[in-house]
């Protein structure tokens, strides 16, 4: 057989054209031991800690992450399905860190924590990645927290104004509602959408159940808020290292909007909104995973570094300075508490990190105040900052009005007999205390909240009938919003009743004397 001399040189020149000079090193060790989303690893003598590895396993490869550096081994945890790891499987180091997919293709998805769909979509086609674990900017990249994040709650808007860039943990038992009142804050950044002030919204769910994440995203749907909301679900039935990640996953699909604004030609959203759902099934899977990691358990059994565990993923929350965008994001950590035990280890640990929480009462849940939320001990470290001046006038008031009628309240269940004054002011808390009370999922406006909250402390409310203060109100705002419109307006152009109270009271006194009639 005779062979072309040409036919031989191409096959050469295409062998010298494949042939790379660059030569491959990396550092290559093999699995000890494996199990509980946890794997032993021997040989990787140059791997970091946090440092992503690759595992060669039968079911293709599986990523994991460095967590414990000991003398001959190193410990790691396993990101998505491991069943496929066995025992002297080969494990590269990738010399990366752990790094999520970002951008606007995300809004509208249910995603897990490493960024892949679970609600049957598409593709992502996301073309950037975020890291995971990042140090947060620190205080020169950072300016006060001065504008508000409008929850559309009463309760919260006047008495627990939360700000942009601002951490606000929401706490309280189970069953208590404390998904409802972030869920309505996100379902009420929808006026917001499509204008420069618009946020985005991500909602991390881990160690919830399936069903219950499949209802939070149906309500988001049917509100259309889903258009601008990121679901990142890692499950009750998810490993404790996917646990683990997800809040962090979470925020770092919401930094890629917050640092967008440092670019002059962006001009999409640049504020996002993290609700953490909840952090005590975080704080669990990390005791998890630190106990099957042989790291020694501290007080309470959870690991010394759990509070370094919800810190740095708080700390990522901020208003940048104007030079790095003027973006923000602010953080809705929840957590649950065990018979209102708000002083045990985890509430105590993320309440010293937030900026202010709001406290969900089981006994005022009960007693039919929606939302639940006790006045007394929920606080905000922002304040009057994070509020329309509107607002400010109106609330500081309504604070005091509360805090008088609780305390008259337990004195008149002794059945002493009251004055006349102390008699006006029981009745004037009791109609607050309706005034606050809010369907689920029905944010209010700003300023038809400043209204409900100037009439009620004008005191138009105190002769109606307990009963029929939400349909006062109602009928009220309608009030303002057709015969009165001219005078409504007014108010949202100056943002303050400042000048415009009397007109105010003239108007409610001709509304109260049509409505009696």
């Amino acid at each position: 057989m005779k062979i072309k001399t040409d036919e031989i040189a191409s096959v050469i020149r295409q062998e010298i054209e494949q042939f790379g000079t660059t030569l491959e090193v990396s550092d290559v060790g093999q699995v000890v031991e494996v199990g509980d989303g946890i794997a032993r690893i021997y040989g990787l003598g140059k791997v970091m800690s946090g440092e992503l590895v690759e595992f060669e396993s039968q079911g293709g490869t599986v990523m994991g992450q460095v967590m414990n550096l000991e003398s001959d081994t190193v410990g790691a945890a396993l990101f998505g399905d491991a069943t496929g790891v066995r025992e002297g499987d080969t494990v590269r180091s990738t010399g990366r860190l752990l790094e999520v997919p970002v951008g606007p293709q995300l809004l509208g998805r249910v995603v897990d924590p490493l960024g892949k769909p679970l609600d049957g979509g598409a593709p992502l086609g996301t073309t950037e990645t975020g890291k995971v674990d990042i140090v947060a900017p620190g205080i020169a990249a950072r300016q006060p927290v001065k504008e508000p994040m409008q929850f559309g709650i009463k309760a919260i808007d006047a008495m627990v104004p939360v700000g942009r860039g601002q951490r606000e943990l929401v706490i309280g038992d189970r069953k208590t509602g404390k998904t409802a009142i972030c869920l309505d804050c996100i379902i009420n950044q929808r006026q917001y959408w499509g204008t420069p002030d618009a946020v985005v919204c991500i909602y991390v769910a881990v160690g919830q159940k399936d069903s219950t994440v499949a209802s939070v995203v149906d309500v988001l749907k049917k509100n259309g808020a889903m258009d601008y909301t990121i679901v990142v679900n890692a499950g009750a039935a998810s490993s404790a290292p996917m646990q683990y990640i997800a809040p962090y996953s979470g925020c770092a699909m919401g930094e890629y909007f917050m640092w967008k604004g440092k670019d002059p030609s962006y001009t999409g959203p640049k504020h996002v909104l993290c609700v953490y759902d909840d952090l005590s099934k975080q704080a669990v899977a990390y005791r998890e995973l630190s106990l099957l990691l042989r790291r020694p358990p501290g007080r309470e059994a959870y690991p010394g570094d759990v509070f370094y565990l919800h810190s740095r993923l708080l700390e990522r929350s901020t208003k940048l300075s104007k030079e790095n965008g003027g973006g923000s994001l602010t953080a809705l950590p929840i957590i649950e508490t065990q018979e209102g035990d708000v002083s045990a280890y985890i509430p105590t640990n993320v309440i010293s990190i937030t900026d202010g929480q709001i406290y969900l009462q089981p006994e005022l849940f009960s007693a039919g105040v929606r939302p639940a939320i006790n006045v007394g001990i929920s606080v905000s470290r922002v304040g009057g900052a994070a509020q329309i001046k509107a607002m400010k006038e109106v609330a500081g008031s309504l604070r005091l009005d509360l805090a008088a009628y609780r305390e008259l309240e337990a004195f008149a269940q002794l059945g002493t007999e009251l004055d006349q004054a102390s008699t006006r002011q029981l009745a004037r808390g009791a109609r607050m205390v309706e005034l606050l009370k809010q369907g689920q999922y029905s944010p209010f406006d700003t300023i038809d909240q400043c209204l409900s909250m100037f009439a009620g402390s004008k005191g138009f409310m105190d002769d109606v009938v307990k009963e029929k203060v939400s349909q006062f109100e109602s009928n009220m705002l309608d009030y303002f919003r057709g015969p009165q419109k001219a005078l409504r307006d007014e108010l949202v152009a100056a943002k303050s009743f400042k000048g415009l109270d009397e007109k105010f009271v003239a108007a409610l006194k001709t509304f109260k004397q049509s409505w009696k009639n």
